[in-house]
């Protein structure tokens, strides 16, 4: 099937322009290549893409889990200050003892700058600040109990546990100020609140002491409320093109912060990337070619056997071969020939190789036929396809005849490239048409010289009277010019009497040599020549020899030939047989007793004719009884006759001479007795001779 359709899709290819065959045969053989590279290089460019979404895949996930590991740092610290405020008021202190512990508190922790502790009024009872800097306060502020520590303390009583207020910009002295957050912890004793302590955070100092300075260092870390306005920042100045960004709540009881890590990192790294995507992609277009040159040398080594084996074919083939086979360039040197033709021309194969003059060629012929190469190399004629005959020359000298048929070579790219001929040795051949020539020749002479024995008792009859009425003549002239009793000379009376019967003695002697000349020519042999001839030229000229045997057998001859007939071409010789014998036959086919009507008609006609070719038809009948069956089956068979004095080849002659015409003879039964035998020739076409 796969064989099928490649040879359905060479076919189909073999119908494109050349073209288009030219650009489908280069696609057939780069289009792997073509695919090859198209395919490394598409893998070029994902790999590189996948490298860099890897890379910054790693930054993202690397910038969430810092951020998420600082949240987890602070709200540690933030605990464990709850554990520092809760335990101001272990063992009930004095104000001045709490205010010391608050103090020794903050100078631990930065990130706290404002303890208070508070009644249950949240009415100020002590407070102590940071030592770092130490912001300014607003008393009257500070003890409203709607400052952010009021809500924060409320919400913390609500709770009943630490409450954070949410965050506030509160002026520092130096005239910046900063961002702070209370948280309130409620003092409860015998579940009921009794005071509470309130710190402050500087979101600012809570950034920088609790969030890790490595992270600081490459990262900005800042606190964002919910719609990204930015409360607090530390970090690094902005070193790349990139930015990644995480956030991460921070959720505590009464308030909720965003910490936000910002991180600023190169474009990837496209050189290092490039690097490994080329050698993956190289590996793999190397495992690739590998791939391909394993099938292509699998299909070399498939194709090389198949090669082999059509050449070891194509050998054997030509070995066999009786027809001699010579291919020859655009100059017409040899450049292959066949054992066959090697053996015909007695020359091998290394001595005719390369030869532009071959030394076949005969040398009466050889500038004829260099001639006609010329012309045949220049393109200007080419072979005709029904072949040509040309003679060679053997080596030992004898010539040979040879049927030779041409073809031009055309490559796969549709050039031509020489031409090639095979070569059919017809010595013999002709040779056997020239011996059958011959032999039709001499069948035909004795056949005629049969006709003429037996007409010799016609001719003896038909001559007897012409002689007999000479020697009358002849008699009567001697008895007018024996002298008479007077010895007188002859009247003039009888003077007239002897010119008159020496004219007649010359016109039956005039009569006599006609009939011979007839024979003569009938007789002699003439060589065989085709040309244009009336058909009433033809009975014309056996008229005369039809006419002395219908005499005899008392047949009258009716002649039926319409005036207006073209000319036939053929050998009138030949021809004037087929008709004196069919003439003949008939004529002896009405010799019976039984026969008391006896008429011979000779007619020709117009027969249907195709296009390329006119034809007439020549008929002869009679009014004989007829040829039986089994005659009929051997009629046309040579020496076969049911006459004792014939030789049984005048019908056979007769069919051979009109099918050498092209012509075609038959015979059918008469009614209401006889027979009628017609045959055809070609009409002469002036424009085709």
């Amino acid at each position: 099937m796969q064989d099928e359709a490649d040879g359905v899709q060479e076919q189909g290819s073999d119908r494109l322009p050349r073209r288009w065959r030219r650009w489908l045969g280069a696609w057939r053989r780069w289009s792997l290549w073509v695919l090859l590279l198209a395919l490394v290089a598409s893998m070029l460019v994902t790999l590189v893409w996948l490298a860099g979404r890897y890379e910054a895949a790693e930054v993202q996930s690397r910038l969430e889990r810092d951020t998420a590991d600082a949240v987890a740092d602070m709200r540690s610290a933030f605990a464990h200050n709850l554990q520092n405020l809760q335990a101001l008021q272990a063992g009930d202190p004095d104000l001045t003892t709490w205010e010391l512990r608050a103090g020794e508190l903050l100078s631990t922790r930065r990130e706290l700058v404002r303890i208070e502790w508070r009644d249950a009024q949240l009415q100020m009872r002590a407070h102590a600040e940071s030592p770092y800097r130490a912001p300014h306060w607003d008393q009257g502020e500070r003890s409203s109990v709607h400052s952010e520590a009021a809500l924060a303390c409320i919400n913390a009583r609500r709770i009943t546990g630490a409450s954070y207020s949410s965050s506030y910009f509160q002026p520092m002295p130096d005239g910046v100020g900063a961002e702070m957050m209370e948280v309130c912890l409620p003092l409860i004793h015998e579940g009921r609140v009794r005071g509470f302590v309130v710190a402050t955070y500087a979101l600012q100092t809570v950034l920088q002491d609790l969030v890790a300075p490595g992270l600081q260092r490459t990262q900005e870390v800042s606190f964002t409320e919910a719609d990204g306005t930015r409360l607090a920042l530390v970090g690094a100045m902005r070193r790349g093109t990139r930015m990644f960004t995480a956030q991460q709540l921070f959720d505590l009881p009464g308030n909720t912060l965003v910490l936000r890590m910002d991180g600023w990192h190169a474009a990837p790294n496209v050189f290092p990337n490039v690097l490994t995507a080329l050698v993956t992609a190289m590996s793999i277009a190397l495992v690739s070619v590998l791939v391909v040159l394993v099938r292509d040398n699998r299909r070399r080594l498939r194709a090389e056997r198949d090669l082999g084996d059509a050449l070891a074919f194509r050998k054997a083939m030509e070995d066999s071969l009786v027809t001699g086979l010579r291919a020859r360039d655009v100059r017409g040197r040899i450049t292959y020939v066949n054992p066959a033709f090697c053996s015909m021309v007695g020359f091998s194969a290394d001595e005719l190789v390369g030869q532009a003059t071959p030394p076949y060629w005969p040398p009466e012929h050889a500038q004829e036929y260099a001639e006609r190469q010329g012309v045949r190399m220049a393109g200007r004629l080419d072979p005709p396809r029904e072949g040509y005959e040309s003679i060679f020359m053997r080596k030992d000298g004898t010539r040979l005849t040879v049927m030779i048929y041409e073809a031009p070579l055309i490559n796969a790219q549709g050039l031509h490239t020489g031409w090639m001929g095979s070569f059919l040795d017809v010595t013999g051949q002709r040779r056997a048409e020239e011996l059958s020539r011959t032999s039709q020749e001499r069948l035909q002479a004795t056949a005629r010289l049969a006709t003429v024995g037996e007409m010799a008792s016609l001719l003896s009859h038909e001559l007897n009277q012409p002689l007999a009425a000479i020697s009358s003549y002849a008699t009567g002239s001697l008895n007018l010019l024996e002298p008479g009793a007077s010895a007188a000379a002859p009247a003039e009376q009888d003077l007239a009497d002897v010119r008159l019967a020496v004219q007649r003695i010359a016109a039956q002697a005039e009569r006599a040599g006609r009939v011979i000349k007839s024979v003569h020519d009938f007789v002699r042999r003439r060589d065989q020549s085709r040309e244009p001839i009336a058909a009433q030229a033809l009975f014309d000229a056996v008229l005369p020899l039809i006419r002395l045997q219908a005499h005899k057998l008392a047949v009258r001859v009716m002649l039926d030939i319409p005036p207006d007939l073209p000319q036939v071409w053929c050998d009138a010789t030949m021809v004037e047989q087929v008709l004196l014998n069919l003439a003949r036959n008939a004529m002896q086919a009405m010799d019976e007793p039984e026969t008391r009507t006896r008429i011979l008609e000779l007619r020709v006609r117009r027969a249907p004719s195709n296009g390329t070719k006119g034809w007439l038809e020549f008929s002869v009948a009679d009014m004989g009884k007829g040829i039986a069956p089994e005659v009929a089956k051997r009629l046309f068979t040579p020496f076969y006759t049911t006459r004792a004095e014939g030789m049984g080849l005048g019908l056979s002659l007769c069919r051979t001479v009109v099918e050498q015409h092209g012509g075609f003879l038959a015979y059918t039964a008469r009614t209401p007795r006889g027979t009628v035998f017609t045959f055809t020739l070609p009409v002469f076409e002036e424009t085709k001779h």
